[in-house]
């Protein structure tokens, strides 16, 4: 089968696509062939050789967590699902034509699996972090770096509780969070004071890693009214670095059940081929998405 790996840390251009043995189904897991995978900025720190305790690499390493697929193989243990499903979920090695997924879930209605790869990772993350910011109904939640995938999960999940959101975008990504239910706002020079504009600020994620955790901690009031899952360096104001994954079978059922209720879309803003991954994680760092990024198989 076809596979991207790689075999040394580094830029994008690490990333080869090459022949690998088919990997196989163990107790508990299931065996997808992948017609789509999704692109997270987790892939390409883990590329880079970024310390991320949640996932440690050992070279030669296949890359991607979230696919799309149908299922092919079922693992001793396994109830509720039989081959030719269509499912989405996490695993690893998922840039292949099979991936071994140890957390899935039936694809919703409707949904083509190039948007269904976009999501498994992207909910479990939102889910995550506006738990771990203690935000409740009623507050307001500003989000740093609010039109990617993340993002995106965040904005419609805290919208769905209740919780009014404040986003930072580029310009040309305004009118999108807004089309979200948020309060948007440019990000660059004077952004503190236009988010002061819009009004008061209980909780602040930082999505895109940008340099604003000590403005967010004056924002907030608090370090601990912060998180951030792309800041190695937030820890030195106090503020929490969240990089552990929870419950990913959890994140899945919330995600069908907010997708299914229509309360939870994130569009895939470009797809590109297994040969083009190096490309998918250019753009990718880029920054500027508005939604996912996926790879077709």
């Amino acid at each position: 089968m076809k596979k991207v790996s790689f075999a040394e840390f580094g830029g994008p251009d690490v990333l080869q696509l090459i022949d690998a043995e088919e990997p196989h189904a163990g107790p508990g897991q299931i065996r997808v062939a992948v017609r789509a995978a999704g692109v997270n900025p987790v892939d390409w720190r883990v590329r880079e050789g970024q310390v991320l305790g949640a996932h440690p690499t050992e070279l030669p390493s296949g890359v991607g967590l979230d696919a799309a697929g149908t299922v092919d193989e079922v693992g001793e243990g396994v109830a509720g699902v039989e081959v030719g499903d269509r499912v989405f979920g996490e695993g690893s090695s998922t840039y292949a034509e099979f991936a071994v997924l140890g957390a899935w879930a039936r694809m919703p209605e409707g949904l083509t699996f190039e948007e269904a790869a976009g999501y498994p990772s992207v909910v479990e993350t939102a889910l995550r972090v506006v738990r771990e910011v203690g935000v409740r109904p009623g507050q307001t939640l500003l989000v740093s770096g609010a039109s990617g995938g993340v993002g995106s999960a965040v904005l419609q999940i805290a919208r769905d509780r209740g919780i009014d959101v404040i986003g930072t975008a580029g310009a040309a990504n305004q009118e999108y969070l807004r089309g979200l239910g948020a309060l948007a706002t440019t990000y660059g020079e004077g952004w503190v004071g236009r988010v002061r504009g819009l009004g008061r600020v209980d909780a602040a994620l930082d999505l895109a890693g940008s340099g604003v955790i000590r403005e967010l901690v004056e924002l907030t009031g608090s370090p601990e009214r912060v998180v951030t899952i792309a800041d190695l360096g937030a820890p030195e104001f106090g503020v929490r670095f969240s990089g552990v994954a929870g419950s990913v079978p959890a994140a899945l059922a919330t995600a069908v059940d907010l997708i299914s209720r229509g309360r939870l879309h994130i569009p895939v803003e470009k797809s590109y081929s297994l040969a083009d991954a190096a490309a998918a994680h250019a753009d990718s760092q880029a920054g500027h998405t508005r939604g996912r990024r996926v790879l077709v198989v």
